[in-house]
């Protein structure tokens, strides 16, 4: 039972680097690097705080719409293409291919806010905020975890909801929890 889980989590894992998700972390650690540059003029002697506040309220951004956006379209892409019928064929089981799922996009989302993070801790250490580098990543691991109950919040209402619909409602259930 957990190979076949292990081995839907992988596809989901390069299926989503093949839909380029993790390019948008070149992009990102470029802004966040550029802004860093940028706030040491305008920040009076807050430049780390200030690049900790939009580093880390970055990554939650970046991560929940990858999290809805991938989430949302797991299963329900899935379902379209009519491959899942192939996946029930043999002798996956519709809670093991959930949940290979959701531990696929909780790998990819593991990456991006790993290198997000690493991004965050190089513009800290940019403008001098060593000391702070080390510990945000308490802060870093609770967003993963943020993003993990979002993405299964996801991939609960994409199992039985249209695409818009299930995208509009984890959007609103990520409101609601903020």
């Amino acid at each position: 039972m957990f190979s076949r889980i292990i081995s839907i989590a992988k596809n989901t894992f390069r299926e989503a680097v093949r839909d380029r998700v993790l390019y948008n972390l070149v992009i990102f650690v470029l802004l966040l690097v550029g802004c860093a540059i940028l706030l040491g003029d305008l920040t009076d002697g807050h430049e780390v705080r200030t690049i900790i506040n939009i580093g880390l309220n970055a990554m939650l951004f970046f991560g929940v719409f990858i999290a809805i956006f991938v989430g949302v379209g797991l299963v329900s892409k899935e379902i379209e293409k009519r491959t899942v019928f192939s996946i029930f064929a043999k002798t996956v089981g519709r809670g093991e291919f959930i949940i290979g799922k959701y531990l696929g996009l909780c790998l990819t989302l593991l990456v991006n806010v790993v290198i997000m993070g690493i991004g965050v801790s190089l513009a800290l250490l940019y403008v001098g905020g060593g000391n702070f580098a080390a510990t945000i990543w308490g802060s870093i691991a609770l967003i993963f975890l943020e993003l993990t109950i979002i993405t299964a919040v996801a991939i609960v209402f994409s199992s039985f909801s249209s695409p818009a619909l299930s995208a509009l409602l984890t959007f609103c259930v990520f409101v609601i929890g903020v």
